[in-house]
């Protein structure tokens, strides 16, 4: 079967399929066809895809494959039916891109719907593998932002304190984001709504900062769940206060499907010290910190800077992609069986596991949206509109 490898549009430095991922596909019966650079911007040259097997040729070479692997979801106008596509689609942001894939009998595989606690889904979860750079990146974006030294030094002109740091949300980004301020020198404070979370905080070096009133706010699918409005300022009052003397301040938060749940209101940029740097990791859906603005670092009055960049992995594209491939030939294949892709409903990773297992999600675990023109009866509730 033949696969086609698109180059992602302007802004996105990552590529969906590495050079190194094209012998394992080769070997399980796959003809890999990529856009001529399509690599370039993370540092994979057309002649390296050559040299490892794949044919480089034009985008219309590429989207004529029966399966097409990308990181966003190409434009359905270049599809046709019967195509099978692999992408991250964030289909609960964008039910309209799903209603015209099921409208073209498109069969759409949302990487970003792997069920994160099924084991063997494990080595396919693309949220997580970018996720970690993302956490990884944003504390060094705040370390390079902020106008202090981050560890301890003893000198003979005097001994510099080191810096601190606190880390709002201990996902994967945050407790990524933890350790590497940890590495740096930082005193490390993250706060977490789930309370398991406690333990892995200090795991990695970091401080937890316990709420008062505070459960375990995590759904079937590893999640935090959304809040109440009293919860969420008590939690916002408590973590900002701890924050009012940090010198960077990691924002992590994000529920899936929805805006991101302000952290930082204006209130608490204020009170921060000036100097202080707000790295939000989540620009892309809102924003963690009121005063974000998505794609750019802003300065407040008081001397506060906010980071807000929206694609933290795509600033490690060699890395992201990597990783990314790594994922996506794992996934792919999983279901190709015999020279054909087999996309079985009965495949929890594709569909979610079945009611009452603890990896259910309705309407949202599981990878497959929607194949052959129909919406699986167990993701029907996207956005409320298929």
């Amino acid at each position: 079967m033949r696969l086609g490898v698109l180059k992602e549009p302007e802004g996105e430095d990552r590529v969906a399929i590495v050079p190194k991922s094209l012998r394992k596909l080769g070997k399980t019966g796959f003809e890999i066809v990529i856009e001529s650079g399509a690599g370039i911007a993370a540092n994979h040259l057309d002649a390296d895809y050559a040299e490892s097997g794949a044919t480089v040729g034009s985008r219309s070479d590429a989207l004529s494959a029966p399966l097409i692997i990308s990181i966003h979801l190409p434009d359905v106008a270049d599809l046709h039916s019967g195509q099978v596509v692999a992408c991250v689609a964030d289909p609960f942001r964008n039910p309209e891109k799903v209603q015209a894939c099921l409208d073209a009998g498109i069969t759409l595989l949302s990487m970003d719907m792997i069920p994160r606690r099924l084991s063997r889904a494990q080595s396919m979860d693309v949220n997580s593998s970018q996720d970690n750079l993302a956490g990884y990146k944003a504390v060094l974006l705040g370390a390079a932002a902020v106008p202090k030294s981050i560890p301890m030094m003893t000198t003979s002109a005097g001994t510099i304190r080191p810096s601190k740091v606190v880390i709002m949300g201990s996902g994967v980004a945050g407790l990524q984001a933890i350790a590497t301020a940890k590495r740096l020198g930082a005193v490390v404070y993250a706060s977490d709504v789930r309370k398991s979370a406690a333990e892995q905080i200090e795991s990695v070096g970091g401080r937890f900062i316990e709420v008062d009133g505070m459960d375990d706010f995590e759904d079937e699918s590893g999640y935090a769940k959304p809040l109440t409005a009293e919860f969420i300022q008590k939690v916002n009052d408590t973590v900002c206060g701890v924050a009012s003397d940090a010198d960077i301040i990691v924002t992590t938060a994000r529920i899936f499907g929805r805006p991101a749940p302000i952290t930082v209101p204006s209130s608490a940029v204020s009170g921060f010290k000036p100097g202080a740097v707000i790295v939000d990791m989540n620009a892309d859906v809102g924003g963690n910190c009121e005063d974000t603005v998505a794609g750019e670092t802003v300065v407040t009055a008081n001397g506060v800077t906010i980071i807000g960049i929206k694609n933290l992995p795509g600033t490690l594209a060699n890395t992201a992609s990597f990783l990314y491939s790594n994922n996506l030939t794992t996934f792919i294949t999983s279901i190709f069986k015999e020279g054909e892709l087999v996309i079985s409903e009965d495949d929890d990773v594709l569909v979610g596991a079945p009611e009452g297992n603890d990896f259910h999600v309705p309407g949202m675990g599981g990878v497959l949206i929607c194949s052959g023109g129909n919406m699986h009866p167990k993701q029907t509730r996207l956005g409320g509109v298929l």
